[in-house]
């Protein structure tokens, strides 16, 4: 089975309480759903348009879990909490294995 990934890059950070509220709600969301957080704000070295601001990586065991974490009701309430407290990048991709 091919592993699905969240790629989420931050541009902007407006509000440090929103990410922390979403925070909170997010991370037992993912775990719940099977997610694996692999990179959280660590350091980050940025090339040609990117932006060196925050970036996360989730693994989940195949791509259609990971879209179905993103449409469960535990993490859209962490998106409520999140609302424009962020601007980011934020996608769902497949692995090749």
């Amino acid at each position: 089975m091919v592993k699905g990934y969240w790629v989420s890059a931050y541009r902007t950070i407006t509000d440090p309480e929103k990410l922390a509220a979403y925070n909170k709600l997010a991370g037992p969301a993912v775990e719940a759903a099977g997610g694996r957080l692999l990179a959280r704000g660590s350091r980050v070295v940025a090339h040609d348009a990117g932006i060196a601001e925050r970036t996360v990586l989730i693994e989940f065991d195949s791509f259609e879990q990971a879209v179905a974490a993103h449409a469960s009701a535990a993490y859209q309430e962490a998106l409520a909490a999140l609302g424009d407290g962020v601007e980011r990048d934020f996608r769902i991709i497949e692995g090749l294995d």
